[in-house]
Protein backbone atom coordinates (compact mmCIF):
# COMPACT_ATOMS: atom_id res chain seq x y z
CA UNK A 1 0.00 0.00 0.00
CA UNK A 2 1.53 3.47 -1.12
CA UNK A 3 2.15 6.34 1.65
CA UNK A 4 0.59 8.55 -0.94
CA UNK A 5 -3.04 9.43 -1.80
CA UNK A 6 -3.23 8.25 -5.13
CA UNK A 7 -4.82 11.03 -7.48
CA UNK A 8 -8.29 10.78 -9.83
CA UNK A 9 -7.01 10.10 -13.11
CA UNK A 10 -9.75 10.32 -15.95
CA UNK A 11 -8.74 9.12 -19.46
CA UNK A 12 -10.95 10.48 -22.23
CA UNK A 13 -10.42 8.78 -25.49
CA UNK A 14 -11.93 8.69 -28.93
CA UNK A 15 -11.87 9.31 -32.37
CA UNK A 16 -10.38 13.11 -33.75
CA UNK A 17 -14.00 15.17 -33.21
CA UNK A 18 -15.71 13.09 -30.71
CA UNK A 19 -16.55 15.78 -28.69
CA UNK A 20 -13.00 14.65 -25.75
CA UNK A 21 -12.09 18.15 -25.24
CA UNK A 22 -15.42 19.42 -24.80
CA UNK A 23 -16.40 16.81 -22.02
CA UNK A 24 -13.04 17.27 -20.02
CA UNK A 25 -12.99 20.79 -20.04
CA UNK A 26 -16.76 20.42 -18.27
CA UNK A 27 -15.44 17.63 -16.31
CA UNK A 28 -12.85 20.19 -14.88
CA UNK A 29 -15.07 22.53 -14.38
CA UNK A 30 -17.28 20.70 -12.32
CA UNK A 31 -14.24 18.51 -10.21
CA UNK A 32 -11.73 20.56 -10.67
CA UNK A 33 -9.55 18.47 -12.00
CA UNK A 34 -5.75 19.63 -14.10
CA UNK A 35 -6.72 18.73 -18.08
CA UNK A 36 -4.27 17.42 -20.15
CA UNK A 37 -4.96 17.59 -23.68
CA UNK A 38 -2.57 15.29 -25.65
CA UNK A 39 -3.25 17.25 -28.86
CA UNK A 40 -0.37 19.58 -27.03
CA UNK A 41 2.00 17.00 -27.16
CA UNK A 42 2.09 15.30 -30.56
CA UNK A 43 5.35 16.18 -32.18
CA UNK A 44 3.48 16.37 -35.50
CA UNK A 45 0.76 15.24 -37.56
CA UNK A 46 2.71 11.45 -37.31
CA UNK A 47 3.48 11.57 -33.35
CA UNK A 48 0.37 9.91 -31.98
CA UNK A 49 1.76 6.51 -30.40
CA UNK A 50 4.70 9.45 -29.66
CA UNK A 51 2.60 11.65 -27.75
CA UNK A 52 0.20 8.55 -25.83
CA UNK A 53 3.71 7.34 -24.80
CA UNK A 54 5.06 10.75 -23.58
CA UNK A 55 2.23 11.12 -20.93
CA UNK A 56 2.12 7.47 -20.29
CA UNK A 57 5.96 8.17 -19.41
CA UNK A 58 6.46 11.84 -18.08
CA UNK A 59 2.72 12.49 -15.98
CA UNK A 60 0.56 9.56 -15.37
CA UNK A 61 3.27 6.77 -14.56
CA UNK A 62 5.21 9.52 -11.55
CA UNK A 63 1.83 10.47 -10.08
CA UNK A 64 1.01 7.13 -9.95
CA UNK A 65 3.92 6.76 -7.89
CA UNK A 66 3.19 9.60 -5.69
CA UNK A 67 5.39 11.83 -7.87
CA UNK A 68 5.14 14.96 -9.40
CA UNK A 69 5.32 14.68 -13.59
CA UNK A 70 6.12 16.97 -16.31
CA UNK A 71 5.35 16.78 -20.21
CA UNK A 72 6.89 18.55 -23.13
CA UNK A 73 4.24 20.51 -25.22
CA UNK A 74 4.97 20.59 -29.41
CA UNK A 75 4.22 24.01 -30.43
CA UNK A 76 2.33 23.08 -34.05
CA UNK A 77 3.19 26.98 -35.12
CA UNK A 78 6.82 26.28 -35.21
CA UNK A 79 6.75 22.65 -35.37
CA UNK A 80 9.24 21.80 -32.91
CA UNK A 81 9.10 21.18 -29.00
CA UNK A 82 7.88 23.86 -26.86
CA UNK A 83 7.50 24.29 -22.93
CA UNK A 84 7.99 21.79 -20.18
CA UNK A 85 4.82 21.96 -18.36
CA UNK A 86 4.79 20.72 -14.23
CA UNK A 87 2.04 18.23 -12.92
CA UNK A 88 2.14 18.92 -9.13
CA UNK A 89 2.15 15.33 -6.89
CA UNK A 90 -1.65 14.67 -5.87
CA UNK A 91 -3.58 16.17 -8.98
CA UNK A 92 -6.59 15.29 -9.89
CA UNK A 93 -6.46 15.19 -13.54
CA UNK A 94 -8.26 14.60 -17.11
CA UNK A 95 -6.03 13.46 -19.66
CA UNK A 96 -8.29 13.81 -22.69
CA UNK A 97 -7.28 12.82 -26.63
CA UNK A 98 -6.63 9.90 -29.20
CA UNK A 99 -4.20 7.69 -27.06
CA UNK A 100 -5.35 8.65 -23.50
CA UNK A 101 -6.39 5.42 -23.13
CA UNK A 102 -3.45 2.78 -23.36
CA UNK A 103 -2.83 -1.15 -21.99
CA UNK A 104 -0.56 0.47 -19.32
CA UNK A 105 -2.18 3.79 -18.90
CA UNK A 106 -5.63 1.04 -17.96
CA UNK A 107 -3.74 0.35 -15.14
CA UNK A 108 -3.28 3.38 -13.48
CA UNK A 109 -6.78 4.89 -13.76
CA UNK A 110 -9.40 5.73 -11.73
CA UNK A 111 -12.06 6.10 -14.76
CA UNK A 112 -12.03 5.79 -18.38
CA UNK A 113 -14.25 7.15 -20.95
CA UNK A 114 -14.37 6.43 -24.76
CA UNK A 115 -16.42 8.73 -26.82
CA UNK A 116 -17.98 8.17 -29.87
CA UNK A 117 -19.68 10.25 -32.43
CA UNK A 118 -20.77 9.72 -36.78
CA UNK A 119 -17.55 10.18 -39.09
CA UNK A 120 -19.24 12.89 -40.90
CA UNK A 121 -19.94 14.99 -37.72
CA UNK A 122 -16.56 14.11 -36.39
CA UNK A 123 -14.97 16.02 -39.69
CA UNK A 124 -17.14 18.90 -39.04
CA UNK A 125 -16.01 18.99 -35.43
CA UNK A 126 -12.65 18.69 -36.33
CA UNK A 127 -11.85 21.46 -39.05
CA UNK A 128 -14.19 24.06 -37.25
CA UNK A 129 -11.88 23.54 -34.78
CA UNK A 130 -8.79 23.41 -36.89
CA UNK A 131 -9.53 24.62 -39.99
CA UNK A 132 -7.45 24.19 -43.21
CA UNK A 133 -4.44 23.61 -40.95
CA UNK A 134 -6.45 19.72 -40.85
CA UNK A 135 -8.07 19.28 -43.54
CA UNK A 136 -5.04 17.86 -46.00
CA UNK A 137 -4.29 15.47 -42.99
CA UNK A 138 -7.82 13.82 -41.74
CA UNK A 139 -7.21 10.62 -43.63
CA UNK A 140 -3.30 10.29 -42.57
CA UNK A 141 -4.50 11.06 -38.88
CA UNK A 142 -7.10 8.44 -39.00
CA UNK A 143 -4.74 5.90 -40.12
CA UNK A 144 -2.97 6.84 -37.17
CA UNK A 145 -5.67 6.64 -34.93
CA UNK A 146 -7.00 2.75 -36.48
CA UNK A 147 -3.88 1.40 -35.97
CA UNK A 148 -3.60 2.94 -32.46
CA UNK A 149 -6.91 1.76 -31.09
CA UNK A 150 -6.56 -1.41 -32.94
CA UNK A 151 -3.07 -2.30 -30.91
CA UNK A 152 -4.22 -0.87 -27.58
CA UNK A 153 -7.70 -1.94 -27.31
CA UNK A 154 -8.59 1.38 -26.30
CA UNK A 155 -12.40 1.35 -26.40
CA UNK A 156 -12.65 -2.02 -24.63
CA UNK A 157 -10.26 -1.01 -21.74
CA UNK A 158 -13.11 1.66 -21.09
CA UNK A 159 -14.88 1.88 -18.58
CA UNK A 160 -18.02 3.65 -20.26
CA UNK A 161 -18.74 4.55 -23.36
CA UNK A 162 -20.73 7.28 -24.86
CA UNK A 163 -22.11 7.76 -28.03
CA UNK A 164 -22.33 11.77 -29.01
CA UNK A 165 -24.17 13.34 -31.85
Amino acid sequence: MPLWDKPDITLIDGHSGSGKSRYAAELAHKTGALVVSIDEVYPGWDGLDAGSAHIYEHVLRPLAQGLSGRYLTWSWAEGAPGQWREVPAGTALVVEGCGAIRHDSAEISENRLWLEAPEDIRRERALARDGDMYAPHWTRWALQEQRFLALHDSRRLAQEIRKLG
